[in-house]
């Protein structure tokens, strides 16, 4: 196969033609989209006639499957695949990098879509690479040396009079195992070296700090994360995936289709634990997610 990889944009993603991810893929091309996936951060393929299993054995590829989450349910019958439905909520539409709360987060995530609506239900992914590169050096200096606690069990801030009995319901399954992990804000890719902020919608507070100057702080980081210049806004057509590396982006899926269904199945690949810069690695504070996922080497 010959593989084309064509940018999207200057700091992340890229469109690959010219080869047929349905079927399982040679050593050589796998570890190509390896590379461009590093590379590039997010990894698009459109017409990729797959169905559930057929996205798991795509996955596999770059490593051993999660389940589909630590604490909601999967896909009926499917334990590997979570849908990312309408139907359930739309809790994903803040920025944050996949299950940050557990000690070894997913390497790798990818989405498929399923039913799209005829306007609006992008999802924007953004590059924490190029976000810890605009740093002025003092920020970075002061980035490099922080560490944050991420959780599954924090203040939404949604006024109670907006929180019927199914929202209740799914907040409930999100947090009945709680999980408090403390990672480097400034994470190293374990494989290309880059230093990337790894933060997001689940890092609460930061170590040593109290909430008021963590979320002080942690919205002037976030705010390069999300810069125009760093993020892809992808509309989905049927029949595409998008694979992301889990490790140095955030995503985010935007609320702006008028209720109309849509659904995305998700398949994520076990990861490492995250390492700072002075090589120290992520600690677990409360929640065991082993029936979750493996720990990657």
């Amino acid at each position: 196969m010959s593989i084309e990889i064509r940018k999207v944009t200057a700091n992340i993603g890229a469109q690959v033609s010219g080869v047929d991810i349905s079927q399982p893929l040679d050593a050589e091309t796998a570890a190509s989209l390896r590379e461009a996936l590093g590379v590039h951060k997010a990894l698009v393929f459109d017409d990729v006639n797959l169905n559930d299993e057929g996205q798991q054995a795509f996955a596999r590829h770059f490593g051993d499957l999660t389940t589909a989450h630590p604490t909601v349910s999967s896909v009926d019958g499917v334990p590997n695949v979570l849908p990312v439905d309408s139907e359930r909520g739309r809790a994903a539409n803040h920025w944050h990098t996949d299950v940050t709360f557990v000690l070894n987060p997913p390497q790798a995530s990818t989405l498929r879509s399923i039913t799209i609506p005829p306007y609006g239900g992008e999802t924007l992914i953004a590059s924490s690479a190029a976000a810890y590169r605009d740093l002025p050096e003092p920020l970075r200096r002061l980035a490099d040396g922080l560490w944050a606690e991420h959780t599954n069990d924090y203040d939404y801030a949604v006024p109670d009079e907006e929180i019927d009995e199914e929202l209740a319901a799914q907040r409930a399954q999100f947090t009945s195992i709680k999980y408090r992990t403390a990672h480097p804000v400034v994470r190293v890719h374990p494989l290309t070296g880059e230093r990337g902020l790894f933060i997001g919608g689940f890092a609460q507070r930061l170590v040593g700090l109290s909430v008021g100057e963590s979320r002080r702080i942690l919205d002037l980081l976030q705010s390069y994360v999300t810069r125009p210049e760093n993020v892809l806004r992808w509309r989905w057509s049927e029949n595409q995936l998008v694979l992301f590396d889990n490790r140095i982006t955030q995503h985010y899926a935007i609320d702006n289709y008028d209720h109309q269904p849509r659904r995305l199945h998700r398949v994520t690949v076990a990861g490492d634990i995250p390492v700072g810069i002075e090589g120290k690695e992520s600690y677990s504070i409360a929640g065991d997610a082993s029936h979750y996922t493996s720990v990657a080497a």
